[in-house]
C-alpha cells in the first residue's frame, strides 16, 4: 500500500510538468539496446528490478498525457491508433512476468517497447499541437480558389 501512496505523491508532484522524454528513451535504450554502450553486461537482477520499476513509472506518467492529447485529434483513424497504443501500455502494466515469454527481462523489454512507442506518439502529438493551424476563413478561401 505504501508503494501506491508514493507513486500517487510523485504523480501529483510532477502534474503540469512536461514528461522527460529524453530520460525515458535512455531507460528504453538500456533495456532494448545494451550493445549501444560497449562493454555493458546484461542488467543484474537488482538493476533489472530498478529498470522495470522506472519504465513502469514512466508509462504511468506518459499514458494519460498521450491519451488526453489523442482525444483532441480530429482524425478518427489516427486517434484510434494512438489510443490502441495507450491500451497496449495499460495491458502491459497489468501483465505479470512469465517464463514462457522471457521472464522478468522479457517483461521489462515489452514494457520498454511500448514506452518507446508512447514517446513517439507524444512527440508527434506535441508537434501537431505546436504547428500553426489554418483559420476557418483561410480554409474556406483555399477551397473556393482550388
Amino acid at each position: 500500500m505504501a508503494h501506491r501512496t508514493a507513486r500517487a505523491s510523485v504523480t501529483a508532484a510532477v502534474a503540469g510538468a512536461p514528461p522527460d522524454i529524453t530520460t525515458m528513451r535512455e531507460t528504453v535504450d538500456r533495456l532494448l539496446d545494451p550493445d549501444a554502450v560497449p562493454g555493458t553486461l546484461p542488467p543484474s537482477e537488482a538493476e533489472l528490478d530498478t529498470l522495470t520499476a522506472t519504465v513502469r513509472g514512466h508509462l504511468e506518467l506518459l499514458a494519460p498525457e498521450v491519451e488526453a492529447a489523442a482525444e483532441k485529434m480530429v482524425s478518427v483513424i489516427a486517434r484510434h491508433g494512438v489510443l490502441a497504443c495507450v491500451w497496449e501500455a495499460r495491458s502491459r502494466l497489468a501483465a505479470e512476468p512469465s517464463r514462457r515469454f522471457g521472464g522478468p527481462l522479457g517483461n521489462a523489454r515489452r514494457l520498454a517497447r511500448v514506452l518507446n512507442a508512447l514517446c513517439d506518439h507524444y512527440e508527434q502529438l506535441a508537434a501537431l499541437e505546436s504547428s500553426p493551424r489554418p483559420s476557418p476563413a483561410s480554409r474556406d478561401r483555399s477551397i473556393r480558389e482550388g
